[in-house]
């Protein structure tokens, strides 16, 4: 286990309570929703950013808003830190609790409890994984947008959460852009609701400040999410290119001509093969980098969008231009992107960076990544989403081997600093967590990181909710 990001020291108060605390929370809970023992607690102890793990006090389970309340209550009550948890994809360390906090886990609170067309939106708990939505209402023409890779497993809590995107976020947006209202419960148990299914939620903006706020102002146990009409059309196309550099050159040209095809996802030499092995997806194996380019529409509409699109990759030398011919085809072409983060832990244990860029810096950046990388001597395969420019480098290293890992985390850390200095920022859609934390001041002043430790103190006086994220722990307001 790493011991390069620190957390904060448990609260001894707490930790000689915790007989007591387990009694308590008994009573809060339904029959079985409480995990206490040792052993059980054991897959609690981390998330996605497998490198840290601290076992929590305990873990609660409830099924619904109700429950959620009277255990914040309870928390708030007597000083318990309480660390939110969906699925536990968080590639940040979002949902890493420590030993004197409660776990409070949404996983239980996965009922769709409303989908209405006439307003194109369902309502549903923020248990409910992220491609259940789709599923539920696919039959019927609509889907829901956002799309991360982890979107089998993932939660709307959690997207919420970490604001998430995906691959299709080019043109449909993140998390909050189809995000109409949440309940949320906040640190003392009260119940707010915040939107709705209308379009346009009177007062502040509270609900644009709890999408990405990572569990910290209050715990959103439903959501209110936009329903789509699916496409008439959809078609995938793999481009091939000799280098990294004019992939990145051919996105940044691309979108800089005014075309927003739904999807621009970026592979480099390592991500193909290990993608390709995976899937037989029918990726190019001969290519140095590859974009999927996905447009849609009527026949003639991405008839039209692809002509362009490849007018502009052959200024850019594409070698291989590969169109999707079947509905399973296309599905191969998506089941390989999307399973990458996967097919990679096959191979190596690996470090995910979230570092997003202007388009117009995608060449420069990727060339520095290869220069850090090799300065340290590690590996990397590099993918990501392109047409937004949020950038995945997955950093191969021997978990094992705590000179490896060390590098590997310094390394990531170079490569965060470098999209800041280039004109982006430390996180696209994973969220800061412990990983970033200490970044943070490298892409903010302290002035504003005291105002954004104000608007958290607003909601949670104490710091109770998911401490040790996001903020150093030095300097807090």
């Amino acid at each position: 286990m790493s011991e390069a990001i620190a957390f904060l020291p448990p609260r001894p108060e707490v930790l000689a309570r915790r007989a007591e605390i387990l009694a308590d929370l008994k009573e809060l809970v339904p029959q079985g929703r409480l995990v206490e023992e040792r052993n059980a607690l054991v897959p609690f102890e981390t998330d996605g950013f497998i490198a840290y793990r601290r076992r929590p006090l305990a873990v609660v389970l409830p099924e619904t808003t109700a429950q959620v309340a009277a255990v914040m209550k309870y928390c708030h009550r007597y000083g318990i830190p309480v660390v939110p948890r969906g699925a536990g994809t968080s590639l940040s360390g979002g949902a890493i609790p420590q030993e004197d906090a409660v776990v409070l886990g949404l996983s239980a609170m996965t009922r769709i409890i409303e989908v209405d067309y006439a307003n194109r939106c369902a309502t549903v708990q923020a248990g409910v994984t992220n491609l259940a939505i789709s599923d539920a209402v696919g039959a019927d023409g609509y889907f829901y947008a956002p799309d991360p890779s982890s979107q089998l497993a993932c939660t709307i809590g959690g997207n919420i959460a970490m604001n998430s995107g995906g691959a299709h976020c080019l043109k449909y947006g993140v998390t909050t852009n189809n995000l109409l209202g949440v309940k949320i419960v906040l640190v003392d148990g009260t119940i707010v609701d915040l939107g709705g299914k209308h379009l346009d939620a009177e007062g502040y903006d509270l609900l644009g400040l709890v999408c990405g706020s990572e569990g910290q102002l209050g715990i959103v146990t439903e959501a209110t999410v936009r329903l789509l009409a699916k496409p008439e059309g959809a078609r995938p196309v793999l481009f091939g290119f000799d280098s990294a550099e004019e992939a990145g050159s051919c996105v940044a040209d691309v979108i800089g001509a005014g075309i927003i095809p739904v999807a621009i996802e970026f592979m480099d030499k390592p991500a193909i093969e290990i993608c390709e092995a995976f899937a037989k997806a029918g990726y190019p194996l001969d290519v140095e980098a590859l974009l999927i380019v996905e447009v849609e529409g009527s026949e003639a509409e991405m008839d039209a969008m692809l002509a362009a699109i490849v007018e502009i990759a052959k200024r850019h030398g594409v070698k291989t231009v590969r169109e999707s011919q079947s509905a399973n085809e296309a599905a191969l072409i998506w089941k390989g992107r999307k399973s990458a983060f996967g097919a990679t832990g096959r191979i190596a244990d690996y470090i995910c960076m979230d570092g997003t860029v202007p388009l117009s810096q995608l060449a420069y950046v990727l060339r520095k990544t290869s220069e850090i990388i090799d300065r340290y001597g590690l590996r990397v395969a590099n993918v990501f989403h392109a047409g937004d420019g949020n950038m995945h480098p997955l950093i191969l290293y021997n978990i094992n081997d705590p000179e490896d890992a060390a590098k590997a985390e310094a390394a990531g850390m170079e490569i965060l600093k470098l999209c800041v200095d280039a004109g982006g920022c430390l996180t696209g859609e994973h969220g800061v967590g412990i990983e970033k934390r200490d970044l943070m001041l490298h892409q903010f002043t302290q002035v504003d990181l005291d105002q954004q430790m104000a608007v958290r103190s607003a909601f949670d006086a104490d710091w109770i909710l998911n401490p040790s994220k996001v903020f150093p722990l030095e300097g807090r307001a």
